[in-house]
């Protein structure tokens, strides 16, 4: 059964070219991944400091294997002072049909 999950974020004022860059690099070697579905960025329309990325994985195997990837670590030390709240906030989706 596929993984699906969105991460929501917030980027302090002033942050948001730096997150963007992040996100980017990041981006780019997640969706290089075997199991890696989709890895797609979103700002909030309304509030572009707002961050959702919209994940998604093979299973439960391939999203383990992205959870133990050293550059997921790196991204996140990286972001870490550079968004509000203390780490970014998942949402594990299901589908409904």
């Amino acid at each position: 059964m596929k993984k699906t999950l969105l991460a929501e974020f917030t980027a302090r004022e002033g942050a948001q070219d730096e997150v963007a860059g992040l996100l980017f690099a990041y981006g780019r070697k997640v969706r290089e991944e075997d199991g890696n579905l989709a890895f797609d960025v979103y700002t909030k329309a309304s509030s572009p400091r707002a961050y959702w990325i919209f994940e998604v994985y093979r299973d439960e195997d391939a999203f383990q294997q992205h959870l133990g990837a050293s550059y997921g670590a790196e991204f996140n030390t990286a972001l870490a002072p550079l968004i509000e709240e203390d780490a970014s906030v998942l949402t594990f989706l299901d589908p409904v049909a």
